[in-house]
């Protein structure tokens, strides 16, 4: 103002408007002492005129305060405040804060009050803290129902921010159905998210943001043992994607390698492997809630490097090694009876093989023989109690990581090491399986060569979970978009780890508090 071309400089006296008299001689108090009193009476005008003055440390101390002081009724406003002062380290965690407590936010009168376009960026978010889209929906109709005749108009702009093809086709037809009326922009949302239920086959064909699952939305993954620098992780990690960070949430009752674990419910099962002196045949059940762990029948056969999946309720124990032989023998249990049973064997013997269930049937993927690492698949249908050949993998693959995505089964990482030298070639490389046309092609590879690999699907992306490259037992953690057919690394694991079991546990489901 005083230095350049300014009308200002040639004026005797300078009017500042909108600037506070006591706060602005606080400001020049602290020019000269260094010192100055923030209080909640006083601290956004202290700031706005800090800004306005250019006091960079003064400026960031309030912003300091005002975030010591976030809560959920008045971190909403706090972010608006932040963001006409161009407070952005105060904006972001404002926005953070509001995005964690979400839940709580929308109990207040802050949340009421928002405008539309407030609302819309709010809605967009996908780091809010919630189990289900559900919560998003009734948030939203608190906020209508508000001021009903001026915010109507607006449900169909807003409507379009809820991820309505990832709630339940019942939940669309008795909740939101009869709200939207007959407004057509209202009804043409519905319709996306009912074909998205009806025709599954053609999702890779309707993706949009609205098929997108907010992080907190997707649940949390279960790594499980593997073996580590101390010969067998005893330790169950658990991946957060709203914080992108790993945490220890169990460990194992003792230790295990080679085993296999399926998800019932709330329960944990792991099954198989073998505790460093013998193969087993026993299964552990850890219940998540209270964390204890207890003993269910045990296999007919002992096996270690088997395949396990859940297929149409019961749990399937596929092939691996006694111990003594390698196994083609597959069992079958039955969580109501809780006894195993032999159903048909496979048509080769397979341990460590991938082992996923795609469109109502078990596929058995690679592993090894005995002889060789295989390149071979077979494919179980329950209803038949048969198992059929598929087409073979370009590459052989023992160790291999398996997932299913939007109707293909991809197959990841391994090795095609010979018994004699098993250090010998790991793979980096991923092929896709087409079911349809019976087909494999080769995707995006990983970022490194690496064995024993786990893998599973989060959501909208396969994860690539550890492994072993020859020298070490690797932390890292790769997601794969099959849209894109980009790999992107995430955080990694505390404990690197290879043949570790890998399993998504979703969110128990939202319960309305309106």
């Amino acid at each position: 103002m005083f230095t350049g071309n300014m009308r200002e400089t040639a004026e005797p006296e300078i009017t500042l408007q909108d600037v506070n008299g006591d706060v602005l001689y606080a400001l020049v108090n602290y020019c000269y002492t260094g010192t100055i009193e923030i209080r909640e009476d006083n601290v956004e005008t202290l700031l706005a005129t800090a800004c306005l003055m250019q006091l960079r440390e003064v400026t960031e101390a309030c912003s300091r305060f005002l975030a010591h002081q976030l809560h959920p009724s008045n971190c909403l406003g706090i972010a608006v405040f932040a963001e006409h002062q161009n407070c952005n380290s105060l904006l972001h965690e404002a926005t953070a804060y509001t995005s964690q407590h979400f839940n709580q936010v929308i109990k207040n009168q802050e949340f009421l009050q928002l405008n539309v376009e407030q609302m819309a960026i709010l809605l967009g978010s996908d780091d809010l803290n919630v189990t289900s889209e559900q919560q998003i929906f009734y948030a939203l109709m608190s906020w209508i129902n508000h001021d009903v005749i001026s915010r109507k108009p607006h449900i169909a702009r807003l409507l379009g921010l809820v991820k309505l093809p990832l709630l339940e086709p019942s939940f669309l037809a008795d909740n939101i159905e009869n709200v939207i009326g007959t407004d057509p922009a209202c009804q043409k949302l519905i319709m996306e998210a009912m074909k998205w239920h009806l025709l599954p086959e053609r999702r890779s064909q309707m993706i949009s943001s609205r098929t997108r699952p907010r992080k907190a939305t997707l649940g949390r993954v279960l790594v499980v043992g593997g073996m580590d620098k101390s010969k067998g992780a005893t330790t169950i990690e658990s991946y957060d994607p709203r914080s992108d960070c790993w945490t220890i949430a169990y460990h194992l009752s003792g230790r295990r390698l080679q085993f296999g674990i399926a998800l019932m419910g709330d329960k944990l099962l792991v099954v198989g492997g073998r505790d460093g002196l013998k193969t087993l045949n026993t299964m552990e059940c850890l219940d998540m809630e209270s964390g204890a762990w207890t003993q269910l029948s045990p296999m007919n056969t002992h096996r270690h490097g088997l395949g396990v999946a859940v297929l149409g309720g019961p749990l399937y124990a596929v092939g691996g090694h006694d111990g003594w032989s390698y196994l083609n023998t597959v069992e079958r249990w039955d969580s109501v009876t809780r006894q195993w049973n032999y159903v048909a064997p496979m048509q080769g013997q397979r341990c460590s093989a991938g082992v996923a269930v795609l469109g109502g049937k078990l596929y058995a993927v690679g592993g090894r023989d005995g002889t060789s690492c295989l390149r071979t698949v077979e494919c179980y249908d329950p209803h038949t109690n048969k198992w059929t050949t598929c087409a073979q993998m370009a590459r052989r693959r023992g160790g291999v990581g398996v997932a299913v995505a939007n109707g293909y089964l991809y197959a990841m990482g391994g090795q095609d090491a010979p018994a004699n030298n098993p250090a010998a070639s790991r793979f980096f490389c991923v092929e896709r399986y087409d079911p349809g046309s019976d087909t494999w092609t080769m995707v995006a590879s990983l970022s490194s060569k690496r064995d024993a690999v786990a893998a599973c699907l989060f959501g909208e992306h396969i994860l690539a979970v550890g492994g072993y490259d020859g020298n070490h037992y690797l932390k890292n953690v790769e997601q794969y978009d099959p849209i894109t057919n980009e790999w992107l690394s995430i955080a990694p694991l505390i404990t690197g780890r290879a043949g570790a079991c890998i399993v998504t546990v979703a969110n128990q489901p939202a319960q309305n508090d309106n």
